[in-house]
């Protein structure tokens, strides 16, 4: 069922013109520099954005030009987990398996889970209550089971559903932004 529903997700984001992503991406990088999640931040944990995610890369150059700590996890397929690790320049990532971008961990250091203070949960599909259906691997699934700051997930309005099948393990997260709204999801804290 999950599959099914991140595919049909998938061909509606690959059907958006550019102009459509790059406009609804700057409405969505607008609306989140106005949330209080973000304003209060000083360590902001986000995905480098592959093409039909909403665009990342002008939210972390905004990130740095207000003095926030940008970090980028670095995934450990063995055991499915993730390192967070401070980049200061895109020059600090590099390319690994289906083009994603992770930071070079040469060049950068790793940040402890406790020192980010709003963690932007990426995804393909978003329920209103904030439940999500990820790209498959778990490793955010079981990065939340631990994280106890802010959560909130960018997407683009055709990312939105009615429902998605609930695991015992899923946790929502507190907010969702997209070119049209703000959705207060789960109360955290």
């Amino acid at each position: 069922m999950k599959t099914i529903i991140r595919k049909n997700c998938l061909l509606k984001l690959k059907n958006m013109s550019a102009d459509e992503y790059i406009k609804k991406s700057n409405c969505i990088r607008l609306r989140l520099l106005e949330t209080a999640e973000f304003i209060k931040a000083e360590t902001v944990a986000i995905t480098i954005s592959r093409t039909t995610e909403v665009q990342t890369r002008t939210i972390i150059e905004a990130c740095w030009r207000l003095g926030k700590n940008v970090v980028v996890p670095k995934c450990n397929p063995e055991q499915k987990t993730m390192d967070f690790r401070k980049i200061t320049s895109f020059e600090q990532l590099e390319t690994v398996y289906l083009d994603l971008q992770e930071p070079n961990p040469i060049t950068t250091d790793s940040v402890k889970k406790i020192e980010i203070d709003l963690l932007i949960v990426p995804g393909v599909v978003f329920t209103k209550e904030g439940y999500r259906i990820g790209y498959g691997g778990g490793y955010y699934d079981r990065f939340l089971e631990t994280y106890t700051k802010e959560t909130l997930s960018i997407a683009f309005e055709v990312q939105l559903v009615d429902q998605v099948p609930i695991e015992s393990h899923d946790i929502p997260v507190g907010k969702i932004l997209t070119e049209e709204r703000e959705i207060q999801c789960s109360k955290q804290g």
